[in-house]
């Protein structure tokens, strides 16, 4: 093998290696989408991996995490129906009361009597779950921001412009 070609594929990353090989063995495929979903999984993997790091610190995970920042978000009164919440959060009902147990036995959160239906109860941040989220929030976002770090704005800005695109493809079918 070349010198040539030894740089070449020292500069590849691990997908486009994974290209080369299948453009050699079947030249008839047009294996290119498999690049870019292969870097769209990969990518996905090391970015959650980064952003465990932080929920672990804080004493979560990535389900704690979404129910208790869906909360937050939500501003005051910090509580939303078992069914707001699971619209929020995609999940089904059985996961949802499943995260919910947890993060009362953990007194992050509570169920409150709704007042607006006497029958039905809310969702809501107890004072601990209100000061854990806002820690972990802020050192969430710190951390996406060194995740996304080898990009510069512009080149986020067009790569969010390219993936809101190819989300909406499946958000519309």
């Amino acid at each position: 093998m070349s010198r040539y070609i030894r740089v070449k594929l020292n500069l590849m990353d691990h997908i486009e290696r994974i290209l080369t090989q299948w453009r050699q063995e079947r030249p008839d495929l047009k294996v290119a989408p498999m690049g870019t979903i292969g870097r769209i999984k990969l990518l996905n993997q090391k970015l959650t991996r980064g952003m465990e790091k932080t929920w672990s610190a804080h004493g979560l995970n990535g389900a704690s995490f979404d129910v208790l920042a869906t909360l937050r978000r939500s501003g005051s009164p910090y509580a939303l129906s078992p069914g707001d919440l699971m619209a929020s959060t995609m999940v089904t009902s059985g996961t949802m009361t499943h995260r919910v147990d947890q993060l009362v036995k953990s007194e992050l959160v509570e169920r409150v009597r709704n007042p607006d239906d006497g029958r039905g109860f809310l969702i809501s941040l107890t004072s601990k779950g209100h000061e854990l989220i806002n820690e972990a929030v802020t050192a969430h976002v710190e951390t996406q921001a060194k995740l996304v770090a080898a990009l510069t704005d512009e080149q986020r800005a067009q790569l969010d412009d390219l993936l809101r695109q190819f989300l909406g493809e499946f958000e519309r079918s």
